[in-house]
């Protein structure tokens, strides 16, 4: 990518469960250009997985995503967001429990925490969950890459029972109402 191209490009920090899910949709998305798997919102440097995973170290498994909003705007990254997880479940999805599976967007800009207020207000308004959506949003805070084995997981691992009963109708969910938004070059 050359020095203009990527001036143009914004960051959103997302955390919906598993970062190997999460990382496996939103991989997909036109417009995309990096999807990294780490961890934030915690309250200790440079953390560990093991540490995330005993839920005591206050971060959660999110994405950091790189995309060009002439391709793909933040309010579509949203609405891939919440289409993709479950955002009623607090500190859950599905069977991985603790802190560290909440649903939360890490605003990196005023505008992007605009836009995620106004979001959940709509589907609020609309009932588009049956329950309350507990989706917090939080001003960006120090985003720690996860170890290598974290990255790219799906795409390398994808026969694996996690991958097939987990990930696999989330990328079927995607592939079903969000075809358009789809890169047509696989990862």
């Amino acid at each position: 990518m050359d020095k203009q191209n990527n001036a143009n490009l914004e960051t959103a920090i997302l955390a919906n469960g598993c970062f190997w899910c999460t990382e496996a949709v939103f991989q997909r998305l036109k417009g995309v250009r990096s999807v990294v798997s780490g961890y934030t919102g915690g309250n200790i440097k440079n953390p560990a997985y093991r540490e995330i995973c005993t839920g005591r170290t206050g971060h959660a498994e999110a994405i950091k995503i790189t995309f060009d909003p002439k391709e793909i705007s933040f309010q579509e990254l949203l609405e891939v967001f919440f289409a993709t997880h479950d955002p009623t479940t607090l500190n859950r999805q599905g069977s991985d429990v603790g802190t560290q599976y909440r649903s939360e967007i890490f605003y990196t800009t005023e505008g992007q925490k605009r836009l995620a207020e106004q979001y959940i207000q709509f589907l609020e308004g609309e009932k588009v969950f049956s329950d309350r959506i507990v989706t917090a949003i939080s001003e960006e805070k120090p985003f720690y890459v996860a170890e290598e084995e974290h990255h790219n997981y799906y795409n390398e691992h994808g026969l694996q029972p996690y991958c097939q009963f987990i990930i696999n109708p989330k990328i079927k969910k995607l592939q079903k109402h969000f075809a358009d938004k789809l890169n047509t070059v696989k990862n």
